[in-house]
């Protein structure tokens, strides 16, 4: 009897850096999402316009009107971010997607990163036409919407996290689509809203609502001497807020990847 040779097992190839996939797959997604880019911007621009139409009946001015206009204006994100990731990923998880991802030698977070900075990228046309008009509604001053270059991208972080998280977690598709739309519209109610105007236990809840501290930013800056300071602890806020719910979305992958 012969010993027979057996060759070595080949060595698998690396597993990808996760900036050079968190490209790939933002690349990706974005081109998948491409089709419904339009459709998505018309329908989140329209939905945070005709709220700050309304609210023009009853809002006059002051901090109250800034307080709509920069809440109608990060709504904008919260229905992409939040809302359509969130449906995305129960989707995903339902229909066996997440089982093609994890055949991909990519870290966890690169896929999360990149779908969510996929979504979010399609929010800032809408944010800045929402701003605009609702500067040109109740007269404010533009002179601070450059503000939302920081804005959209770290509220954007934040809830595109917790949209993915949603998702995710949620056991079945239908709930992480409940999920979602429940995130919106408490995004619209806290968000929107002049906190002047809600019960003491509410305007509470709104610090737990990450794209809060997006919308206080955005609305100092209406203000004829903005509190540059308060706006930076705000902004720093939503994106230490923005980092925890992207880690969250992460560990949530990694836990249904492996189901």
């Amino acid at each position: 009897m012969t010993d027979q040779c057996v060759a070595p097992a080949a060595p698998l190839a690396p597993r990808a850096r996760l900036w050079p996939a968190l490209g790939a797959v933002y690349r990706a997604q974005l081109s998948r999402a491409r089709v419904a880019r339009i459709p998505l911007l018309f329908v989140a621009t329209f939905q945070s316009v005709g709220i700050m139409v309304l609210m023009r009946g009853v809002v006059d001015g002051g901090s109250e009107a800034r307080a709509v206009v920069a809440g109608s204006s990060v709504l904008v994100v919260a229905f992409v971010a939040l809302n359509l990731l969130a449906q995305y990923f129960g989707q995903l998880r339902a229909g066996g997607g997440l089982d093609h991802y994890a055949t991909l030698p990519v870290p966890p977070a690169s896929v999360v990163l990149g779908a969510a900075a996929a979504y979010a990228s399609f929010t800032l046309p809408g944010t800045l036409v929402t701003a605009v008009f609702g500067c040109l509604l109740f007269g404010l001053p533009m002179g601070g919407l450059w503000i939302l270059l920081l804005v959209v991208p770290l509220a954007g972080a934040a809830l595109a996290g917790l949209g993915a998280a949603l998702g995710l977690l949620a056991p079945r598709q239908e709930l992480a689509t409940l999920a979602g739309q429940l995130g919106m519209s408490a995004a619209l109610l806290l968000g929107v809203l002049p906190p002047e105007r809600m019960p003491e236990l509410v305007v509470r809840a709104r610090d737990l609502l990450p794209s809060t501290y997006g919308v206080e930013a955005f609305a100092r800056t209406f203000a004829a001497s903005p509190d540059w300071g308060a706006v930076a602890l705000d902004l720093a806020v939503c994106g230490a807020v923005g980092v925890l719910s992207l880690a969250l979305a992460t560990w949530a992958y990694r836990r249904a990847a492996v189901r």
